[in-house]
This record gives structure tokens, C-alpha cells and sequence, in this order.
């Protein structure tokens, strides 16, 4: 045993003592060799349910005005883009953005590119992965990688800019290669 208290030792370790709540005190510990009983439930017979309502169609959204990645402009334009010899009058980046958020940043890009009588529109949206068009990919990504890209020719087909693109074409090397594309817009006409 340990040393005794002295007397003022000991009115002050009565003074900490009065100040402490006691520990609640804890739930037994089941013995393990005894699990506890569960009753199954009980089956009752089965009343039918009343089938689900047949799930509505998806809205039928109108067809394209055109498909861009086979419009075709002029052997001299094509060949100029391919050397990286046109130099794009505005660009956009859609990286980091939702499809949703991407798709109107995109539509305001070419409105705005259409108000300055822009030409080219250089759109960086990254690389096209294989397999862009499925669910979302191995290491949880929330979606799949190249979605953006993937989802392009779609957006610019249902734009509210649509007659006003003519092709759509990939990138020079020098502009994005394979990560970025041209949209191609319609010279503004002068009255």
C-alpha cells in the first residue's frame, strides 16, 4: 500500500471527489456461447399488388438540323486546319464542368462567338476515351471520362446555334490535338 494523506492532502482530494459524476454504468456483455434468439416473422399470405404504372417515354427530342462532323467546307479550309495554319478567333475550356454545365457554357461560347463574327472556335473538352458513351468507369469516377468530349456533336446538332455551324473538325496538335475542336461558324452576313 501507498503513503498515507496528509490532512490538507486529504481535504482536497474530498473537495476533487465531490466534483466527479460517477461513469454510467454499461450494457452486459453477452456471453458468446449464448446467441440471441430471433423469432423469423411471420408469413402472411400475400395480398397482390397492383402493378406499377408502365414508365413514360422519354420525350422524343426533334432531329438534328445537321450532322457537323460530315459537313464539308472547302478543300482550302481543310487543309489549313489540318496543318494548324487557322488560327482560332475565341476559345473555351470545358474541363471541370458537369455535362450540364459544360453544354450551356458551350451555347453561350458560340453566341457570343457568333456576336464578335468569329470564325473559328477553338473548344477544349479533353480527350474522347474509349468506352465515353457507358456508365460511370472503374475507380468511382461520378462520370464517365471523355463524356464531354463524347457528347459534343450532339450539343452542337440540338443548339440553338446549329444553322449557324458549319463543321466541326479536330484540333492541330498546337491547339489540343486530340483533347480540343474547331466549330466552324457560318460567316455573318453583311446587308
Amino acid at each position: 500500500m501507498g503513503r498515507r494523506l496528509a490532512p490538507e492532502e486529504n481535504a482536497l482530494w474530498k473537495k476533487v471527489a465531490a466534483t466527479v459524476e460517477p461513469l454510467r454504468k454499461r450494457a452486459p456483455v453477452l456471453d458468446p456461447a449464448s446467441p440471441p434468439t430471433v423469432r423469423p416473422p411471420k408469413v402472411s399470405p400475400r395480398t397482390p399488388v397492383a402493378p406499377a404504372a408502365a414508365p413514360r417515354p422519354a420525350p422524343k427530342l426533334p432531329p438534328p438540323r445537321r450532322t457537323h462532323q460530315t459537313a464539308t467546307l472547302d478543300g482550302h479550309w481543310d487543309r489549313r486546319l489540318r496543318k494548324g495554319l487557322v488560327r482560332p478567333d475565341m476559345s473555351i475550356d470545358l474541363h471541370g464542368h458537369t455535362l450540364a454545365s459544360a453544354q450551356a457554357l458551350l451555347d453561350d461560347a458560340i453566341g457570343r462567338a457568333l456576336l464578335r463574327g468569329a470564325r473559328v472556335l477553338l473548344v477544349v473538352a479533353g480527350r474522347l476515351r474509349p468506352g465515353a458513351d457507358r456508365l460511370p468507369t472503374m475507380h468511382g469516377d461520378p462520370r464517365p471520362r471523355g463524356a464531354i468530349r463524347a457528347s459534343l456533336p450532339d450539343w452542337l446538332a440540338y443548339s440553338p446555334h446549329a444553322d449557324a455551324i458549319v463543321a466541326l473538325r479536330p484540333a492541330h496538335i498546337s491547339h489540343g490535338g486530340a483533347g480540343a475542336v474547331y466549330v466552324i461558324l457560318r460567316r455573318a452576313r453583311e446587308d
